[in-house]
C-alpha cells in the first residue's frame, strides 16, 4: 500500500474531498452502484447521495464491484432526488443532470470552476433521469457520443463526467 501510495480508510476519511457529489436517481444495479463508489474513492469525492430505489450498502453486489470503497466513500440515502436537490442547493451546490435532453450542454464545453461545489445526478439505467428532477437542476450535461449507439453504462458514463470535474482540480488535490 506505501508503494502505491493508497491510503488506508482512516486516511480517506481524513483527507481533503473534492467537493463533488455524485447523486444515484433509482439505480437498477447494484453492482453499477458499487462502480460509482469506487470511482467517487478514486476521486476523493465528497460523498455519494442515493435516491429512491436505488440499494445501499451493505450489500453483496455493491461490495463485489467497490473493493471496500462503499466503506470509505460516505453516502446518504434520500427517498427521492427532490429531497436531494433541495439539500445540495441549500449547502450551495450548482447541480447537473446527466442526461441527452434538450438544451443540454456537451461535457467538455461545460466551464467547471475549479472552487465549486457540483453535484451530477446519474439515473437510471433504462430511463434516465426523470423530468422532474431535471426540472430542477441547474442544467444537463451530455457525453458527446460518436458511434451507432447513443448510450453509455452509469457506471462508465459517471466516470468520464466525474474524471472531466475533477482532473481540473488535481493540482489543489495532490
Amino acid at each position: 500500500m506505501d508503494e502505491l501510495n493508497r491510503k488506508s480508510v482512516e486516511e480517506f476519511k481524513r483527507s481533503e474531498k473534492t467537493p463533488v457529489i455524485a447523486v444515484l436517481e433509482n439505480i437498477r444495479s447494484a453492482y453499477n452502484v458499487g462502480s460509482v463508489f469506487r470511482t467517487a474513492d478514486a476521486f476523493l469525492l465528497e460523498a455519494i447521495y442515493i435516491t429512491g430505489y436505488t440499494c445501499t450498502p451493505p450489500h453483496k453486489e455493491i461490495k463485489k464491484t467497490a473493493l471496500g470503497a462503499e466503506e470509505s466513500v460516505d453516502w446518504k440515502h434520500f427517498t427521492n432526488a427532490t429531497e436531494a436537490i433541495k439539500v445540495l442547493k441549500q449547502n450551495g451546490y450548482k447541480v447537473y443532470a446527466v442526461e441527452q435532453a434538450l438544451n443540454s450542454h456537451h461535457l467538455q464545453l461545460v466551464d467547471f470552476k475549479s472552487d465549486e461545489k457540483i453535484a451530477v445526478i446519474l439515473g437510471n439505467e433504462v430511463t434516465g433521469v426523470e423530468q422532474s428532477t431535471i426540472e430542477q437542476c441547474d442544467g444537463c450535461i451530455e457525453i458527446p457520443q460518436l458511434g451507432m449507439k447513443h448510450s453509455l453504462n452509469i457506471a462508465t458514463a459517471a466516470g468520464v463526467v466525474l474524471w472531466e470535474i475533477v482532473r481540473t482540480r488535481i493540482s489543489k488535490i495532490e
